[in-house]
């Protein structure tokens, strides 16, 4: 079982406590600095209010009051970035049917017909230059998952972008910013749960970690196409035939149907299949439910537990493994079966080392670790949190029998280290400095009526909370709901500072960041506080990563003031 209580179970503790007395009295008013310092006006109330990003005016603001993400400001900041080598790729979305293993075929969407898609591997400073052929019966987009690239090729539609439409073609181009464990997905109502994702590492030609082999692991839970179950469907029963908000207000075929009316995929055909409810699910680590949706498969790598693909090694050589939460609702507790890792980088951020017997990682999440291989065949299980199922896939330095698909090693209940526990990379600190900004989000919604937002708000595109560039910006969130959210920024990374609220802060000043992130887990009836600089101009994504919660309505837009 759980080793005694560490710094994790104790912090997780305070930031319980912390929740549980500031929740009730958080205010939906922002735009102060901690320090009293004057800012630009309200923001986390909904009362800040932009155009999108095609020259429209904001409402209620004169024209040009937000950067553009095509505006001079992005442009300059890319330019700062250089250009480097040209990389060219081409990718298809289009329908395809999936082999998942054990006799499983699956009729889904994919990217070049593979699942996961094709790595996509670069250097940090490369110019990539992607285009994306959309044959897929419905719009699409293409989200760089913790690349902070420039604003406009961010990939979210009716902000950064118009929707790529069906039977036509969109190009990505910028620099490469940084090196690190990515992904690349959809940011179209719920099309990530779907066969549409793939790894994007990023190498550093100046590389640090030491290691001889590298393994990259992509976890997902899988519904689509399993007795005529799609992501479409499951979202229409979780919100009662509601559809979701399209993320970007993307519809179209494969998109959702008007409030009230079944959602309807290709051809018009009401969407069907089992039901998908989670009913039973609960996470004592999460201190939640676990999840909205029971899926039929849980997948490392596109492969079910009884399939399991297998990575070979020699005895005694450094294994660097990149695992990356690709799952639209499931949290993965990750252990490699007879090893402990070591922790080197979060969410592609270096970290100082440090030593585990399992993660956890909340969707959206990466980490990288490394382990010294011994003799034998080992599985890497990854436990569905509150699911009471597993994923699987093997590591094989020599002779010996593939355990069962159902292992569960005992290293999953050993030491687990959380992000908020690590401490980053000296080269990763940010520099020790009083917010200028602060924003504070409320956590709404609950599973019975499926309304998640922030500040009981639904998404709107055309709302803005306004940062300026080159400050320093505090975000507060306070989770008013009984389930976890896993919270992702677009365009930068942050520091994990801990607990919010006034009664914190003397703890925390002069103290040094936790890792840099750009997903972090929010528990239940709790509080997190994370800061980062604005340094990356333009109009940029702030939401929960777990796809269903999102495309109801829990993400924002915070917007750079000209």
């Amino acid at each position: 079982m759980r080793t005694p209580p560490t710094r994790r179970a104790v912090l997780g503790a305070a930031v319980a406590t912390a929740g549980s007395a500031v929740l009730a009295g958080c205010s939906d008013e922002s735009g102060t600095g901690r320090d009293g310092r004057t800012t630009d006006g309200p923001s986390a109330g909904g009362t800040s209010h932009g155009g999108a990003n095609r020259g429209g005016a904001p409402r209620g603001r004169s024209k040009g009051e937000y950067v553009s993400p095509d505006g001079p400001e992005v442009s300059t900041a890319e330019a700062g970035r250089g250009t480097g080598p040209l990389r060219k790729v081409n990718l298809v979305a289009a329908p395809a049917r999936l082999e998942l293993g054990a006799g499983i075929t699956v009729d889904s969407w994919a990217y070049d017909g593979r699942l996961p898609g094709k790595e996509l591997r670069v250097t940090v400073g490369d110019t990539l230059a992607l285009n994306l052929a959309n044959n897929l019966p419905a719009e699409t987009s293409l989200h760089w998952h913790g690349l902070n690239v420039r604003n406009n090729m961010d990939g979210v539609p009716e902000v950064t972008q118009a929707p790529i439409g069906p039977r036509t073609e969109y190009s990505y181009r910028f620099t490469v910013p940084h090196a690190g464990s990515f992904w690349f997905h959809p940011h179209t109502g719920v099309q990530q749960d779907r066969g549409l994702y793939a790894p994007l590492i990023v190498d550093d030609p100046k590389e640090p970690l030491k290691y001889d082999k590298e393994w990259v692991v992509v976890l997902d839970d899988w519904v689509d196409g399993v007795d005529g179950s799609t992501p479409d469907s499951v979202l229409n029963e979780l919100s009662h035939g509601r559809g979701g908000m399209g993320h970007g207000m993307s519809h179209g075929a494969g998109g959702h149907g008007a409030p009230g009316k079944p959602a309807r995929s290709n051809g018009g055909k009401p969407l069907s299949g089992p039901s998908r409810l989670e009913k039973d699910s609960y996470s004592r680590l999460l201190d939640s439910h676990g999840g909205d949706v029971a899926y039929p498969y849980y997948l490392i790598n596109g492969r079910v537990p009884k399939a399991p693909t297998t990575f070979g090694a020699k005895p005694g050589e450094r294994i660097r493994i990149r695992i990356i939460n690709a799952g639209g609702d499931t949290a993965f507790r990750v252990a490699l079966g007879g090893h402990r890792m070591t922790i080197t980088h979060t969410d592609g951020y270096p970290v100082r080392h440090t030593t585990t017997d399992a993660l956890l990682l909340g969707m959206g999440e990466r980490y990288d670790v490394v382990v010294t291989a011994g003799d034998g065949v080992f599985p890497l299980t990854a436990l569905a949190e509150g699911k009471n199922a597993t994923a699987l896939a093997l590591l094989r330095t020599g002779k010996g029998t593939a355990p069962a698909a159902n292992v569960r090693p005992k290293e999953l209940d050993g030491r687990l280290v959380e992000a908020f526990e690590l401490m980053p990379d000296p080269s990763m600190e940010l520099p020790r400095r009083a917010p200028d900004r602060l924003h504070r989000f409320k956590l709404t919604g609950n599973m019975r009526a499926y309304n998640w937002a922030f500040d009981h708000t639904p998404y709107n595109p055309h709302q803005r909370h306004p940062v300026r560039a080159g400050e320093r910006v505090r975000l507060e969130f306070y989770n008013a709901t009984e389930m976890w959210h896993p919270i992702h920024l677009h365009g930068h990374s942050f520091g994990v500072v801990g607990p919010a609220g006034r009664r914190h802060e003397a703890t925390q000043r002069g103290r040094s960041h936790w890792a840099r992130k750009d997903t972090t887990i929010v528990r239940p009836n709790s509080s997190l506080a994370v800061e980062f600089d604005a340094n990356n101009p333009g109009l940029w994504m702030l939401h929960c990563h777990n796809i269903y919660h999102s495309d109801m309505g829990m993400m924002t837009v915070l917007g750079y003031r000209t």
